[in-house]
């Protein structure tokens, strides 16, 4: 009996315990966070020369290297439709094959033994070279980037080359369910043929000659050339050999701003079949806005507040309360100098598929009418504040963020005055915004998934019937033929 009172004891003295452990606050939440530290990124010296070409120093003596780079307006954007996928190739080809002095195996040979780079590519506004070496290779390995950027040699053999991997590259396109759901989504907003989403084919790359190369490389070295490096170096003596390069070269000629119509989306419900998966990749999509809109720092905080990585309304919702889904995020995007797309993503097993795209709706509905919170306000605001401290660390990403607003034409404090604003966000802000932008009625949703495991179908979402989409890969009229 004496045994059993004392177990009885000790068990009450575990359950009050366990109760006051309960009441009390959680440890972590009583951590003070200090206050983060000014926001003064380290700028480059920027120097505009009498031609209109822009250079950008960044000296960091941290490490003896130096890197740079030319960015130059000119994307996949303004290549003709009939000759899609024309930069890719010409981005690579152009590296490959080498200068009039150096071929490109050379140059490949030269560049390892001096563990050093120089690289191009292509993007849909624009192209670049860039190089990076030792401190001491500086001299060697810059002769080298000035001799490919001004004097090309393009290669048919490098092209039939870049030509085969681009061809390999079209012909699977559709193996990876996620890069068919981003890409076919993208399409439901800008439509197919718009200058962001149109895809190579093996027609158009097969159509690209070695003129078009040489024709593209002369158009576009005329245009505002951004010069950027960035290292161990003496700025003065820098700012002399870049003058010395750049200075005697023409006036540049901008290209036309770039302008395109694009329509809204069309609302509805769409599916493309693959079977072989057993999962649904599941895209809720509509037309976003640009970074020159004064409501952006709102709607990044709604973006926070909505899809905001473990935090984010779509994360506590679908993924951890309900599991209905093991990826999901979403945004109102906003891009440098044209629409950006709001877009919701979730990934889910194909039996979830009908719950997972009516909670993401329910969510996305919940922008406008749910009552935002102050605690959801101070994490948004919190999260985007403090990311400012690994984006912008170094002073290479603070010379990249540079360059970029000077590529887009936007103001040098653009960051400070970004962040500043995002400081003063209010709950009233957010939800003028959400009500201005967040239109569930005029979302595209698509689904990527095997039709036969999605059980319930998609008719359960009750927006009339799904309509097929073709991803077929168009084979060249020659084949056709044969």
């Amino acid at each position: 009996m004496k045994v059993q009172l004392i177990f009885a004891g000790f068990l009450i003295g575990i359950l009050a315990g366990g109760a006051n452990l309960r009441a009390q606050s959680k440890p972590w939440e009583r951590i003070a966070a200090p206050p983060l530290h000014a926001f003064n990124p380290h700028q480059p010296q920027r120097i505009e020369l009498k031609n209109g070409i822009v250079l950008f120093l960044q000296e960091d003596r941290e490490l003896p290297f130096v890197s740079g780079s030319v960015l130059i307006p000119g994307g996949s954007r303004d290549e003709t439709t009939a000759k899609t996928g024309m930069i890719g190739l010409y981005s690579g080809t152009w590296r490959t094959s080498g200068s009039e002095t150096m071929n490109g195996d050379a140059m490949d040979d030269l560049l390892a033994a001096k563990a050093a780079t120089i690289e191009t590519r292509g993007d849909n506004d624009s192209t670049s070279l860039s190089w990076d070496s030792l401190k001491g290779d500086t001299d060697d390995v810059y002769g080298l980037a000035v001799d490919l950027l001004f004097h090309p040699r393009f290669s048919a053999e490098k092209l039939q080359l870049a030509q085969q991997q681009a061809a390999t590259g079209i012909v699977r396109r559709n193996d990876s369910e996620s890069g068919i759901a981003f890409r076919e989504s993208a399409k439901l907003v800008y439509g197919a043929d718009g200058p962001y989403t149109r895809q190579a084919e093996l027609a158009t790359i097969g159509a690209v000659t070695l003129a078009d190369l040489n024709a593209w490389h002369d158009r576009t070295l005329r245009g505002k050339l951004i010069v950027s490096v960035s290292g161990d170096f003496d700025a003065a003596a820098m700012e002399a050999k870049l003058r010395a390069t750049f200075e005697p070269l023409a006036a540049v000629k901008p290209l036309p701003a770039h302008k395109e119509a694009i329509a809204e989306t069309k609302p509805g419900l769409y599916f493309i079949n693959k079977a072989d998966v057993n999962q649904s990749n599941i895209q809720i999509v509509g037309l976003g806005t640009d970074r020159h809109n004064p409501d952006v720092p709102a709607l990044a905080v709604m973006n926070e507040i909505l899809g905001g990585a473990f935090s984010g309304r779509l994360f506590q919702k679908i993924r951890t309360e309900k599991g209905l889904a093991y990826a999901v995020s979403g945004s109102y995007g906003y891009s440098y100098d044209h629409p950006g797309m709001f877009r919701v993503t979730a990934m889910t097993k194909s039996a979830s598929t009908v719950d997972a795209t009516k909670e993401a709706i329910a969510q996305i509905s919940a922008l406008t009418d749910r009552p935002y919170s102050e605690v959801e306000l101070k994490r948004a605001k919190d999260d985007i504040l403090n990311s400012f401290l690994f984006q912008y660390d170094t002073r290479d990403k603070v010379l990249a963020e540079r360059v970029r607003l000077e590529f887009y034409g936007y103001p040098a404090d653009y960051l400070e005055t970004y962040k500043a604003a995002i400081e003063k966000v209010t709950l009233a802000d957010v939800t003028a915004v959400a009500k201005k932008y967040i239109h569930p009625d005029k979302v595209a949703v698509l689904v990527v998934g095997n039709g036969p495991e999605i059980k319930p179908g998609l008719d359960e979402l009750n927006m009339g019937p799904a309509q097929p989409i073709d991803i077929s890969i168009p084979r060249p009229q020659q084949e056709k033929k044969q």
